[in-house]
Order: C-alpha cells, then sequence, then structure tokens
C-alpha cells in the first residue's frame, strides 16, 4: 500500500518483486528507478495517472519505498518484505 503525504493510499499489485528485481540488479534508488518502477507497475495493470504533478507524486513515493526495502534488505535480507 502506497501512503501520499496528504493521506491517500493506493493499493498496487506486484511492486515487491519489482523492488525485489530492482534490488537484484543492483539499481541505485534515482529517477530513473521511479521511472522503471512506474512503467513496470503500469505494464502488471496498475493504473497510474498521466498527470505530470501525479506521476511526481508517484516516483516520490515509490523511490521512498525502495529506499526503505534497499535499507531493511541491506540491514537484514529476510525483513525487506514490502511496504508497509
Amino acid at each position: 500500500m502506497l501512503r501520499f503525504a496528504d493521506g491517500t493510499q493506493v493499493r498496487v499489485n506486484g511492486l515487491i518483486e519489482i523492488l525485489a528485481d530492482l534490488y537484484s540488479q543492483g539499481r541505485q534508488a534515482n529517477q530513473k528507478a521511479a521511472e522503471e518502477i512506474i512503467n513496470r507497475l503500469e505494464a502488471n495493470k496498475n493504473y497510474i495517472p498521466s498527470s505530470d504533478l501525479t506521476r511526481k507524486e508517484f516516483a516520490y513515493v515509490l523511490l521512498k519505498e525502495y529506499r526503505e526495502y534497499i535499507e531493511a534488505k541491506d540491514d537484514d535480507p529476510k525483513k525487506a518484505t514490502g511496504p508497509r
């Protein structure tokens, strides 16, 4: 479940698998990774609005989730089970 600054929560399908795949490839948490996550989420039939502002908000939240995933995985590989 993604949580936005305004309190909105959005369920996305396949996010943990995408984060795990990017992590296994050694991808850094940056704008390029955020775009890749968004593209893969859309490919998994998740709706991401086309508005530039909304996509930037998604990118910000997804990067935060990916950074938390990386941190958890680096601290304890068994701990990184996905977004809270």
